[in-house]
């Protein structure tokens, strides 16, 4: 530990302890000696203002209550490692959607990066160290998902226009912004929608926000909000009506069994080592995205209707490499 962690260590012994706690026993859970205690115990009472007292009959130090009922350290006071955790959170955000956040989260990290700078505690090189690779991610607009972020933590209705990604169809719409949602890449906000008298949810980068309304937002159960959204497969929402059974080659049994594609989902190992999955749904599409990556090491069991439908799309591929097409 350095000096900045064992204060704050010792801030967190004698914030937990309603009896005195001697100064052998401070030494075995900073890890120092008894001069760098006492120094320690200074920095604290002196440097800070904490209410250090020590019992002589108990041979002990305790936080004084009855003069400081309640003592915290003062401003941003976090140790090395919660720092360090701290940066690379910031780094993964700044990853996740490169300028999204950038100008409101560089002071901070200039903040954190002096700090740990004063505890000598090194530069962590987050940069060189972590990284975030994405896949098929969409662009985001700043000054659009500022809007939508202010109107979703505001409480406020919002206009906006959006062109649908299936018809192309460019409609008006008031919604009330329920919850902002990362996933596969992308950013999607979940919405009551006065126009369909119904909760959709929006692709952001399909979203062209125009006015925040004074009217506030309609307010829907985080209850109700899970039922629509998070029973069904992916992004889709809606009952989840159907259940999936899937079964996994002995190869991709050791990738899947580890893997989660729905709250709800049921998995087994078999005894030939084929992995069974079964997965609700209502609207299949996205389901049958990732059944078909994994290609000849999955086969849809169940139902007939899903099997079908893999089927048509694994013999519409099949179609566009024809035999004639392959070099001899």
């Amino acid at each position: 530990m350095d000096k900045f962690d064992r204060i704050f260590a010792l801030h967190k012994i004698l914030s937990s302890r309603k009896t005195p706690v001697s100064l052998q026993d401070i030494g075995v859970k900073l890890e120092c000696s008894r001069a760098t205690v006492n120094r320690i115990i200074r920095n604290l009472r002196d440097q800070l203002g904490a209410p250090v007292e020590y019992d002589r009959e108990r041979n002990g130090y305790y936080y004084d209550r009855q003069q400081q009922p309640l003592f915290e350290l003062p401003g941003l006071w976090l140790n090395t490692s919660e720092l360090f955790a701290l940066m690379v959170s910031q780094k993964l955000l700044t990853d996740l959607q490169p300028g999204l956040l950038q100008e409101h989260l560089k002071p901070l990290r200039d903040r954190i990066t002096a700090i740990l700078h004063h505890q000598h505690a090194g530069h962590p090189q987050i940069d060189q160290r972590v990284r975030i690779l994405q896949h098929a991610a969409r662009g985001t607009d700043l000054e659009a998902f500022r809007k939508v972020a202010t109107a979703l933590l505001d409480r406020r209705r919002i206009r906006i226009l959006y062109r649908s990604r299936g018809s192309d169809e460019l409609t008006e719409r008031v919604v009330s912004p329920q919850r902002l949602i990362y996933y596969r890449d992308n950013w999607y906000l979940d919405s009551w929608c006065h126009l369909r008298k119904d909760l959709r949810s929006f692709s952001l980068d399909r979203m062209s926000p125009r006015d925040l309304l004074d009217k506030p937002a309609r307010e829907i159960s985080e209850t109700e909000l899970n039922n629509y959204y998070a029973a069904a497969y992916g992004i889709f929402s809606g009952t989840a009506d159907q259940t999936a059974v899937l079964r996994f080659n002995a190869d991709a049994a050791r990738w899947v069994a580890d893997e989660q594609w729905h709250p709800d989902q049921q998995g087994k190992i078999l005894t030939d080592g084929c992995y069974e999955l079964r997965i609700p749904y209502g609207n299949p599409t996205e389901l049958i995205m990732d059944i078909l990556k994994y290609g000849p090491d999955v086969e849809v069991l169940a139902p007939l209707e899903l099997r079908s439908l893999i089927r048509q799309r694994l013999q519409e591929t099949m179609g566009i490499y024809r035999e004639q097409d392959i070099p001899s």
